[in-house]
């Protein structure tokens, strides 16, 4: 029989069906400990693939596409918090102040990294260029977000010795599961490129598979701390407006700005996927550097509802993209 053009695709429905897991059945204490590393492994090696797959013409290419990368920079650390502060009228009766303070905080925060490559990889985008963007804009998070934080949030409280703590930790696990990975790839390749091109259908899983994972480990970590418990209905609900609100403008300026500027399809996709996001790895640790540890719980919210959103979306707009013709 055949499916119905109304059903959604296997993965988005694999994609529900994982939140739904995560929902019901969260993983926690030493299962999210173990479930984390196969997480890290995983988008170890679809960053080694993407490495075994890519010329070096490829990887040139995307190291010089400055003004790709500028817009990325731009959109993440100009275009969220201009959004956030000038919509102010409009967001906070929706949500507490407490959570608009949440918000505000999601507008400064450096893109994430895992998600936007894999599905960039997806989509069929511009993948040199978006490990380059996604990888500059967290190095570049670690000293911005503070530093907008103080401009827009002067309550918070900052702490000089644990930020450069966060700054090695992040700066080395960038290395470790992005540039280690893909270096060790692309150095293989005349060994392995032929046998990764011939299996790259078989090879979309480890794509699909990282997301999935991503998703999971995520959401378990949100419902354990109490994502469905802290507020009311109505705040929660006005949250997830504030967040919908805040992704499509930012996926539709990102798509308008790419197709003016003349972009390629390819370069859309990158900026589309990678200026776009808000890192939850990211910013869960600075807020506890840069937050009282009792206000932490409503200023985190918004980025968790935030990511779980912005997954699910562009899980549906790289399949469309996927779809294109060669």
């Amino acid at each position: 029989m055949a499916r119905s053009r109304f059903l959604p695709d296997n993965f988005t429905l694999a994609l529900l069906g994982t939140v739904t897991l995560a929902s019901v059945l969260p993983a926690s204490g030493v299962a999210a400990q173990a479930l984390e590393g196969v997480t890290v492994a995983a988008v170890a090696l679809l960053f080694f693939l993407h490495g075994a797959k890519l010329s070096r013409d490829a990887i040139v290419a995307g190291l010089s596409h400055w003004r790709l990368h500028l817009v990325v920079v731009g959109t993440t650390f100009v275009l969220f918090p201009l959004l956030g502060w000038a919509l102010r009228p409009v967001l906070l009766p929706l949500v507490t102040p407490g959570l608009y303070t949440g918000i505000l905080y999601l507008c400064v925060l450096p893109a994430t990294v895992q998600s936007a490559i894999a599905f960039t990889a997806m989509a069929r985008g511009n993948m040199p260029a978006a490990i380059c963007s996604a990888s500059a804009s967290t190095l570049l998070g670690i000293v911005i977000t503070p530093l907008l934080v103080g401009l827009l949030l002067p309550e918070a409280q900052q702490q000089a010795g644990a930020a450069q703590h966060d700054t090695l930790a992040n700066i080395g696990r960038i290395t470790l599961q992005l540039l280690v990975p893909f270096v060790a790839g692309h150095l293989l390749r005349p060994w392995i490129g032929g046998f990764v091109q011939r299996r790259a259908a078989a090879l979309k899983l480890v794509d699909q598979g990282s997301i999935l994972l991503v998703v999971f480990t995520a959401f378990s970590a949100a419902v354990v701390e109490g994502l469905w418990r802290q507020l009311p209905a109505s705040a929660l609900l006005g949250l997830v407006v504030v967040c919908a609100v805040l992704l499509t403008l930012a996926l539709v300026t990102t798509t308008w700005v790419a197709r003016r500027m003349g972009f390629s399809k390819e370069d859309e996709i990158t900026l589309v996927f990678c200026g776009s996001k808000k890192s939850l790895a990211s910013g869960v640790p600075m807020a506890k550097v840069l937050f009282a540890s009792h206000a932490v719980g409503a200023i985190v919210l918004p980025i968790m509802v935030f990511h779980q959103m912005q997954l699910m979306v562009c899980a549906v707009l790289a399949q469309r993209y996927a779809r294109r013709s060669a």
